[in-house]
């Protein structure tokens, strides 16, 4: 690859930390764009204590309906974060589980829920400032 002070040639370019990043390509978009979704980092958390069948996670998650279930998991799996396997017994059984990836992105994840955990208290007085003050 042609690139100019350790930047790419021809592209957009920003620098997370100390790292040239392609605007047009870059991975963080890309990854937080697919697991940052109001269901998937829930699913992800659902799989954590190992593999479950479709019906335990409508129970896990109850305010998620039928469709988004069926389409996170899709997404998930597309993605590598999961794994769909299919038992043959009468009805088919599928149980989803997390990939070696999804399990590495699980231990990304929990740091994120405990720092929310943390700091919740602290944005939301932030935003009812804001929102009282009308800026």
């Amino acid at each position: 690859m042609n690139t100019t002070a350790g930047k790419p040639e021809g592209s957009r370019v920003i620098m997370i930390d100390g790292l040239a990043i392609s605007v047009d390509d870059c991975p963080v978009r890309d990854v937080l764009g697919s697991v940052g979704g109001k269901w998937n980092s829930l699913m992800i958390l659902s799989l954590a204590e190992g593999p479950r069948r479709f019906s335990q996670l409508r129970r896990l998650i109850p305010d998620i309906s039928q469709r988004m279930l069926t389409q996170t998991l899709r997404d998930l799996q597309r993605d590598g974060y999961l794994a769909r396997t299919v038992f043959p017994t009468k009805p088919p059984s599928v149980e989803y589980a997390l990939t070696p990836l999804g399990r590495s992105f699980l231990e990304l994840l929990r740091s994120l829920v405990r720092w929310s955990g943390e700091h919740h208290a602290e944005i939301r007085a932030a935003r009812r400032i804001f929102d009282e003050n009308g800026v």
